[in-house]
């Protein structure tokens, strides 16, 4: 490892990415001193301030955490790690009390019980919400309120992570770059235990519900420094997507086909029953099929409201209603034109019950890890659940730091705006992005065949000789879409989240989780 100048030292933990899962984490290590890098503005740039369903957790008078288990196995298609599913939902209850400690105003009744939804492939209703579809944006405004009052946590914004330090195999910290500062030396800032927490790889797709700055960093940067990465050929993509063209694109929650909202096409057609026994509440996998298929098919579909929820979808929905309002979409009377899009990795970095990845000094939360709670397919609401419960044992897992009473901010690095839209611009219109997001959503997606993926592959590979600017941004990109196509290259049958019309069944041989590293996955796409 080269040792600059431009060195900091994050006295502690050092935390990559400040959604849910890293800034829950931070706060469980309180009073141990701790820094977290965030890109943008606390609140701003994180995946799980757009969740709208809420946390799914057996809480509700008749339900079991074990219930819940079985669901998860379930919906996970066979590979879900049993282990794992029965301790996560186990400790769900505790981990809903510290959201609620810290703030969260979950919905509830009039005898102070939570008011649960239940969303597709849940046997009960489980999910603890908060006026209807606002779940995310609540938690992350009073988990950010609470790390702002914690003196032994550094928030330093419009810094963003481009590759993790090794030292004699261990990962000793991050090498940053100011948002917006392209050419300047790295920062290398220096920790003793680094905790990579920045999300997925959603925005990697052309049409994708993650914010803009959610497209495969933080696994990218993993599997440069040398790590397993698990399960990456398992992408969801959510059946509902609001289809305004907007990028990224809103989100017409799960909830809603909760309440029995119904899918239609435009020829009035209700398509469902007739591919799945739970209908609209089959689980996502199967539902984005559906929709893909007819639009493939030169039909539109659209989520009909109107029946089940009427003008009460603007008091009990009312982020889904707005964001028809202003995509010009009547949410009361007119239907809700809906399309798959790229929502949620259940692959990643390959951590133990700990939260440990295969490099040591690094520990991997929330999306950007793969725990193997999710199998080939994210229950519902199972994502934040899995963030707080992680977030919780990584906190304990690192151990060894001292309390300190308040740590000083680093001089010199703060948001700046107007450079950091720049930035995000930059990177979001440069061709070589684009072409990588329309590679991905044309040969990567819903639907995958051999041809396709080998395309996919070569089509990679060219991008990252011959794309102007190829920054170690780039890179964590490219890296991450060669993960995913290469493990779906790879894998040949159907499972969950994952469909090869050339292997359209799921065979025994496969019923387990794929893991490889960076050198593998480069040489099934130098193969191909």
């Amino acid at each position: 490892m080269t040792i600059i100048d431009n060195t900091l030292n994050a006295d502690g933990a050092l935390i990559v990415g400040a959604g849910l899962a890293g800034l829950f984490t931070a706060l469980k290590l309180a009073p141990r001193p701790v820094t977290v890098l965030s890109p943008k503005p606390l609140g701003t740039g994180a995946s799980s301030a757009w969740a709208q369903g809420g946390v799914a957790a057996a809480v509700g008078q008749g339900d079991s955490s074990h219930a819940h288990a079985l669901d998860t196995e379930m919906a996970g298609a066979g590979i879900v790690d049993h282990g794992t599913a029965e301790s996560v939902t186990a400790e769900a209850a505790a981990r809903i009390a510290d959201l609620a400690r810290w703030g969260t105003p979950f919905d509830r009744d009039d005898f102070g019980n939570y008011a649960l939804g239940k969303e597709a492939a849940h046997s009960a209703n489980r999910i603890v919400k908060v006026e209807g579809d606002r779940a995310g944006w609540a938690i992350m405004q009073a988990i950010i309120a609470q790390v702002r009052r914690t003196p032994s946590i550094r928030v330093v914004e419009g810094i963003t992570a481009l590759s993790l330090a090794r030292d004699n195999g261990r990962i000793v910290g991050v090498f940053c770059r100011r948002l917006g500062d392209r050419y300047s030396e790295p920062i290398f800032i220096r920790a003793r235990a680094t905790v990579l927490a920045a999300g997925g790889l959603g925005g990697l797709y052309a049409v994708t519900t993650n914010p803009p700055g959610v497209r495969g960093h933080a696994m990218g940067m993993a599997a440069r420094a040398g790590a397993q990465i698990a399960d990456a050929e398992f992408v969801q993509f959510h059946p509902t997507a609001i289809a305004t063209g907007a990028d990224p694109a809103p989100l017409a929650t799960e909830a809603l086909r909760g309440e029995g909202a119904i899918l239609v096409n435009d020829l009035g057609e209700r398509f469902m029953p007739a591919i799945h026994p739970d209908a609209e509440l089959a689980p996502r996998d199967i539902v984005a099929r559906a929709n893909f298929r007819q639009i493939q098919a030169g039909r539109k579909v659209f989520l009909d409201t109107r029946q089940v929820l009427g003008a009460d979808i603007l008091t009990r929905f009312p982020t889904v209603s707005q964001y028809c309002l202003d995509a010009g979409i009547d949410p009361v009377g007119g239907l809700i034109p809906v399309t798959p899009a790229a929502h949620f990795h259940m692959g990643g970095v390959e951590v133990d019950e700990r939260g440990r990845s295969s490099l040591p000094g690094l520990w991997v939360c929330g999306e950007a890890s793969c725990t193997g709670l999710h199998g080939a397919n994210r229950l519902a609401s199972n994502s934040l659940l899995e963030a707080t419960v992680y977030g919780a044992r990584i906190a304990d897992d690192i151990g060894g730091l001292e309390s300190v009473r308040t740590l000083a901010p680093f001089k010199g690095i703060e948001w700046d705006e107007v450079e950091g839209a720049k930035a995000e611009a930059v990177l979001r219109d440069l061709p070589a992005v684009q072409q990588l997001r329309r590679v991905m959503t044309d040969l990567v997606g819903v639907e995958r065949d051999a041809n396709g993926l080998k395309q996919a592959l070569r089509q990679i590979a060219r991008l990252e000789t011959t794309a102007e600017h190829v920054t170690s941004a780039f890179l964590n990109m490219t890296t991450s879409a060669t993960l995913v196509a290469a493990a779906a290259l790879k894998r040949t049958e159907s499972r969950g989240g994952h469909y090869r019309i050339d292997f359209p069944k799921a065979e025994l041989g496969w019923e387990h989780h794929t893991s490889m590293n960076l050198q593998e996955a480069l040489a099934i796409r130098a193969e191909a």
